[in-house]
């Protein structure tokens, strides 16, 4: 395995038009020595390279240029569309140029026989042709020359044999049968089908740009005493920041002074304003209700919550599927396919009936209809589509493998504390010994929790508050059982932590089952070991929790809890939310290799939820890891999509979005193998013109895009 480092270009690539292309220039990109992965996503029309850092960007834009095709370092991936396919007037010339050629057709129609003169017809389809059509030649031309296929070369093919027929015959003295119009309302048919995808495929980047378009250029910021306003760029780690009521906050911080109201909704999916105030943290991008706000700067630039929100949604989007590879292994062999069965169309019409003209004219059918437009859009834009429309509920998807695994789930394992519930424990009863003072072992339970940040933890300095705690020496964690220390005002070692901790201190420590809570002991070992105490903890269920997990069950989804805590606390929450399973007691090391049982050998795919550190294995031994935002770092690089908001209510709508985003992906591949299944036969028996079928051809492929935007209308079910 190659060890060295590594880095990722984003490159925006023009001239692609179809899967073919997109193959091509994968392959291009991979032959390169140092290229470690190329993806290339037809929708956004960009390409994303894993490189050795030997690899310089002049390599890779060379590579794609003699593929055929023009590339440049990627600035702005809504925006890079500035071709033909996102303008609108060479659609506009071809039809005013077309027009006068589709008039005799239709007076046909009427029972009319208009004629145009064949010199007049010339004159109309030659621009059309050789200067708006001239972009078919040429990358047409650049597939041949990287001896491969693609949707221009077809269309080259297919309309240059219709007018250089019509030319044959005009030149002849024929002024009748001319086919000039077929090859020129096929070329305006497809720039008009282009130029529609291009507009559709923009809609599908929405997300993207209104996630980017939420941070403000300048802010109040407040140095040396004197308030000054300055863009963005200009702040630092650690500035005061002035946000007065109804502006948008500039960036991420701590508030210090000042209470409000602010909408995160475009960043969490919150709906509901959140109130804050001093010590809250905030979002760059929300929007801050009536109050004033000073705030503290704790992330600038690429490190703000916005900047990695755009970046994950924006690596989920230019990501392949694992469908993909099945319309990857088609395209390959599509284009020299249809080219085969073009000539056998050509030689079997004019050798079965001597009509060679009508056989041309088939041929040309079946090369215009069999464009493989649509079977390379199908599937990024449906998950352009879905991902946009998670981000803005506060789904985070990492990458189109999560979004289609997610779609493919029968178990859901979650994490209780902090996930299930709220993560806030507090101390219900502390419960001393025979001869113990409550007190004075609550300010020594206190001491050995010191400093740490683990909920009970901070429900036992909560219960202290106020009260002077006793020095300790030595203090360390046990791993999963408990803590450990020496204390100076008793005089001895004390221990502090699980049942499974005070048994192998060699204590019988007697779970209660009554209250259902969450219970440690205070025990010491000097000089000989005895309990102290029992300490009883009780955590809120989050709201929408039981509901969240009905639905998951409705959706047909075996549901399971990890728990850390004795089994009668477990089974009382989990009797609370309807749980059907319950693991306790288990050891944070433990529960990856929990998730790998339920996994079965591969035979189900399960899901892991949850939001610490000590989740983060479970969460990448997942076949899909979600976790929650509101809990570390290190756990959101595992997860594979990320919860932005602390509600479980997100795991069952991240589920359904996946489903119906890899529906949205089936329908679409079914209807263009549809298109082709049904189209080609037809073009090469004789039952469509190439007119006919050059709109079926454009059709597709907005058919396509257009079925795929309709997943901007999903929304989570009410509960």
């Amino acid at each position: 395995m190659n060890s060295s480092p590594t880095q990722t270009w984003t490159l925006a690539i023009e001239g692609m038009t179809c899967a073919s292309c997109v193959g091509r220039v994968e392959r291009a990109l991979k032959k390169l020595p140092g290229v470690d992965e190329a993806s290339i996503n037809l929708a956004t029309e960009t390409a994303t390279v894993q490189a050795q850092r030997s690899v310089a960007l002049p390599q890779l834009l060379e590579a794609v240029s003699k593929a055929g095709y023009q590339a440049r370092l990627e600035d702005d991936p809504a925006a890079h569309q500035t071709g033909w396919s996102a303008s609108g007037w060479p659609v506009l010339i071809a039809a005013l140029l077309s027009a006068p050629l589709v008039l005799p057709m239709l007076g046909l129609l009427a029972g009319h026989h208009w004629m145009i003169d064949g010199r007049l017809q010339l004159a109309l389809a030659a621009p059309v042709q050789f200067w708006l059509g001239a972009r078919f030649y040429k990358a047409g031309w650049a597939a041949l020359r990287a001896g491969s296929g693609n949707m221009d070369l077809l269309v080259a093919l297919g309309t240059s044999a219709a007018f250089g027929l019509s030319l044959y015959l005009l030149l002849g003295g024929e002024q009748h049968g001319l086919y000039f119009e077929s090859a020129a309302v096929v070329i305006t048919l497809v720039l008009l089908g282009k130029w529609l995808e291009a507009r559709a495929k923009r809609q599908t980047t929405e997300a993207i740009r209104a996630l980017k378009q939420l941070r403000p250029e300048t802010a109040h910021v407040l140095r040396d005493g004197q308030e000054q306003e300055l863009p963005i760029s200009k702040l630092r780690l650690g500035d005061e920041v002035l946000v007065r009521p109804g502006e948008r906050i500039p960036v991420d911080g701590l508030v210090l002074e000042g209470s409000s109201e602010v909408d995160e909704s475009l960043i969490t999916g919150e709906s509901l304003p959140v109130a804050k105030q001093a010590q809250s943290r905030v979002v760059g991008g929300a929007i801050n209700g009536e109050g004033q706000l000073l705030l503290r700067t704790t992330a600038l630039g690429a490190e703000s919550t916005l900047s990695r929100i755009v970046r994950l949604v924006e690596s989920a989007q230019a990501a392949k599927a694992p469908i993909q590879r099945l319309v990857d292994r088609v395209s390959a062999i599509f284009v020299p396919v249809v080219i085969g069965l073009a000539l056998l169309t050509l030689l079997g019409w004019g050798l079965a009936s001597g009509d060679w003209q009508q056989a041309l004219l088939n041929a040309v059918a079946v090369l215009v209809i069999a464009c493989p437009c649509a079977l390379g859009l199908a599937t990024p834009t449906a998950i352009m589509a879905g991902t946009g429309v998670a981000a803005r509920l506060g789904i985070l998807i990492k990458d189109a493998e999560a979004l289609e695994l997610a779609a493919h789930l029968d178990t859901v394992a979650f994490d209780k504390t902090g996930t299930l519930t709220v993560g806030h424990p507090t101390l219900l009863k502390l419960e001393p010994t025979a001869g113990e003072d409550a007190a004075q072992l609550l300010r020594w339970a206190a001491a050995l929790q010191s400093g740490s940040e683990h909920p009970l933890a901070r429900a036992v300095l909560d219960a202290a508050k106020g009260q002077v705690l006793p020095a300790t020496r030595n203090l360390r964690a046990v791993p999963g059982r408990g803590v450990t220390a020496e204390l100076a005002e008793p005089g001895q070692t004390l221990h502090l932590g699980s049942a499974r901790y005070m048994t192998e201190l060699g204590l019988q420590a007697e779970v209660s089952m009554t209250d259902g809570a969450t219970q440690s002991w205070l025990a010491t070992t000097s000089p000989q070991p005895r309990l102290l105490a029992r300490l009883a903890f009780a955590d809120q269920l989050k709201p929408g929790a039981a509901e969240a997990l009905r639905q998951l069950k409705s959706q047909g989804l075996h549901t399971v809890m990890l728990s850390g805590d004795n089994q009668a606390a477990a089974n009382a929450v989990a009797a609370q939310l309807g749980l059907e399973e319950v693991r306790a007691e288990v050891l944070p090391e433990d529960k990856a290799r929990i998730v790998s049982e339920l996994k079965a050998g591969g035979a189900r795919r399960v899901a892991m939820v949850g939001d610490g550190i000590n989740d983060a294995p479970a969460l990448a031994a997942a076949d899909v890891g979600l976790a929650m935002a509101t809990g570390t770092d290190v756990a959101m690089q595992v997860a594979g999509i990320t919860l932005m908001r602390g509600d479980p209510a997100l795991v069952p709508q991240a589920i359904a979005l996946s489903r119906a985003t890899v529906r949205k992906i089936h329908q679409n591949l079914f209807w263009a193998f549809a298109y082709n299944v049904v189209g080609i036969p037809l073009a090469a028996f004789g039952l469509l013109n190439p007119v006919i079928a050059g709109g079926a051809m454009a059709l597709s492929s907005v058919c396509v895009v257009s079925n795929a935007l309709l997943l901007k209308r999903w929304k989570p079910r009410a509960a």
